[in-house]
């Protein structure tokens, strides 16, 4: 799937946030979206999904408006998010929360079991019958991954996935959204690692001031002083700022 935002206007009551996003995610790729604290990267996400209300702009998946569609209308089209939140259903099991997620398999997006969770995620097969809120931060990111997933979407909105996690379970979600993207799901990722979001990305959009002012592959990112100068501040941990 295709998702395509152009001069996308949202915010808070009265307060603006985005100033017209421009922003592409081509079918079968990671963008990963990076910047300073505050300059929009979640509420992107969030209106895409509907969940905050683009004031005006276009946000197209396949060349299908999605601007002024509900937020389950835009989950049935086929774009899932995963919160920074990590919002699991604490009072269910972890199989009980995968059910959940199950959706049709749609034409031409490639379909996910609950087999193949436990296949990405063995610490959930192990942990199956236990309440949700029982697990460690890393695994409720674990099975909330994996229940977007079980929706079958064509993409996936991730937001800030590798967040106070152990340098294991990190490595074990990359290699997850590598995967995704292997099978033909696009990705649109806002990561506060630096070092994950050049790695792990086809192409790196960089936000400042409610917009995007770069957008360009990882190489070119690294190359490019002025703009890791202007917009980038990482600080000893390897962490956007």
């Amino acid at each position: 799937m295709r998702l395509e935002l152009r001069d996308v206007r949202a915010g808070y009551g009265s307060g603006s946030v985005l100033h017209g996003v421009d922003l592409t995610v081509e079918g079968g790729t990671i963008v990963s979206l990076i910047g300073r604290n505050g300059v929009g990267r979640s509420t992107t996400l969030k209106t895409i999904i509907g969940v905050v209300e683009a004031t005006c702009g276009s946000i197209m998946l396949d060349g299908r408006e999605q601007r002024l569609r509900r937020t389950f209308e835009i989950v049935r089209s086929g774009i899932a998010y995963v919160p920074e939140e990590r919002l699991a259903f604490h009072n269910l099991t972890v199989e009980e929360n995968l059910v959940l997620g199950i959706q049709p398999i749609r034409r031409g997006i490639p379909g996910w079991a609950i087999e193949d969770m436990y296949d990405f995620f063995p610490a959930l097969r192990e942990r199956r019958s236990a309440a949700a809120g029982a697990l460690s931060g890393g695994e409720q990111q674990m099975l909330t991954i994996c229940r977007s997933l079980l929706g079958n979407p064509g993409i996936i909105l991730i937001d800030e996935p590798t967040e106070g996690l152990a340098p294991m379970i990190v490595e074990r979600l990359v290699a997850v959204i590598h995967e995704i993207r292997r099978r033909g799901v696009s990705v649109l990722l806002v990561e506060q690692k630096m070092t994950i979001a050049l790695d792990i990305s086809d192409r790196i959009d960089v936000m400042g001031h409610g917009r995007i002012v770069f957008s360009g592959s990882p190489d070119a990112l690294k190359g490019n002083s002025e703009v890791q100068r202007r917009w980038l501040e990482v600080n000893e941990s390897g962490d956007l700022s």
